[in-house]
C-alpha cells in the first residue's frame, strides 16, 4: 500500500471503518512507514485533546435574567408550566427509546453471533471461501484504482519470476502466454490469507489478469466454473503444489481460455 493511499484511509483506520483485509495493509505498511505513523499519532493526539477540552460554552450569568425580562410576564409562568409537564413525558420517551434500541442491539448480536458461529465442516470450509473470494476480488479492484498493478514491469519471464527473489519464501511458476494472445506483463506483491502472496499480470487486449499465487496443494485440482463477481470473473485451481486464483473483467470464456492455457505450461508437481 502506498504512502497516499494509507494516508487516505488514515481516518478510516483510526475509526475502526476498514476491512479486515485492508486493516492488516495499514498496519503492515504503518510499521515501516514512519510518515503514516506520524500521521496516525498526529490524528490520535487530536482525538485525545478533542475528547479531553470542553466544547461547551457557558452563556455569561446575566443572559438568563435578560432572557426572562424581555418575555411578557404572563409568558414566564406559562413556559415554566409547559416545561414541567414536558420533563417527565420526555423522559420516559428517552427511556422506552433506549431500551428498545438495547433490546435490538441484543437480538442482532445473538443473530451475528449465530452466524459466526462454527458449525459443521463444511460450513466452516465454505465460509473461508467467502473470504478468500472477497480478499481477492478487493486485491483485484484495489490494483487498478491505486495505480499500483506492478512491482516489476516486464514481459519477459525470466525477468518476473526472478524478481520475487528475497522477497517470498516460495518462487511461484511464472509462464508468458504472449503466443496466445495472453502476454505477461509483470507482476507484484500482494497479501492474502495472512501471508504475503505473488500476484502475476497477465492482458487481454486492454483488459487485466491478476493472478494470485501462494503454496497450497489443497485447493482444487482443476479450474472450477468461472464465477461472476461483482462485474468481474474470477476463478480457482492448484497446479504443482500452488493455490491459483485467476480474476479480471475479461470475458468468461476468454478467462477460461487463459485458465486452460496456463495450466497446460505448469508442471503438475512443484519442481
Amino acid at each position: 500500500m502506498s504512502c497516499k493511499l494509507t494516508q487516505r484511509f488514515v481516518p478510516g483506520y483510526l475509526d475502526g471503518e476498514l476491512d479486515l483485509s485492508r486493516t492488516i495493509e495499514m498496519e503492515t505498511h504503518l510499521e515501516t512507514c514512519g510518515d503514516c505513523a506520524r500521521e496516525l499519532a498526529r490524528l490520535q493526539a487530536l482525538r485525545a485533546a478533542m475528547q479531553r477540552s470542553s466544547l461547551a460554552y457557558a452563556a455569561p450569568a446575566g443572559l438568563r435574567e435578560r432572557i426572562r425580562l424581555s418575555l411578557p410576564s404572563s409568558a414566564v409562568p406559562e413556559a415554566r408550566e409547559h416545561a414541567s409537564a414536558w420533563r417527565p413525558l420526555a423522559i420516559f420517551r428517552w427511556a422506552a427509546a433506549f431500551a428498545v434500541l438495547a433490546l435490538c442491539a441484543v437480538m442482532g448480536w445473538q443473530f451475528i453471533a449465530g452466524l459466526r458461529a462454527p458449525s459443521p465442516g463444511r460450513q466452516t470450509a465454505q465460509q473461508n471461501d467467502e473470504l478468500i473470494v472477497a480478499e481477492v476480488l478487493a486485491s483485484h479492484v484495489r490494483s487498478l484504482e491505486a495505480n499500483h498493478l506492478m512491482d516489476v514491469a516486464s514481459t519477459d519471464q525470466h525477468t518476473v519470476k526472478p524478481w520475487f527473489d528475497g522477497k517470498l519464501d516460495f518462487s511461484p511458476p511464472v509462464e508468458d502466454l504472449a503466443s496466445d494472445g495472453f502476454p505477461l506483463v509483470g507482476g507484484r506483491l500482494d497479501y492474502m490469507e495472512g501471508r504475503e502472496v505473488a500476484a502475476l499480470v497477465y492482458q487481454r487486449r486492454k483488459h487485466f489478469i491478476n493472478v494470485f499465487v501462494w503454496p497450497d496443494a489443497a485447493a482444487p485440482i482443476s479450474a472450477q466454473n468461472i464465477e461472476p463477481r461483482q462485474g468481474y470473473n474470477m476463478t480457482r485451481w492448484s497446479r504443482g503444489g500452488f493455490q491459483f486464483w485467476a480474476v479480471s473483467d475479461v470475458s468468461a470464456p476468454d478467462l477460461a481460455e487463459f485458465v486452460r492455457l496456463l495450466e497446460t505450461r505448469i508442471a503438475p508437481e512443484s519442481k
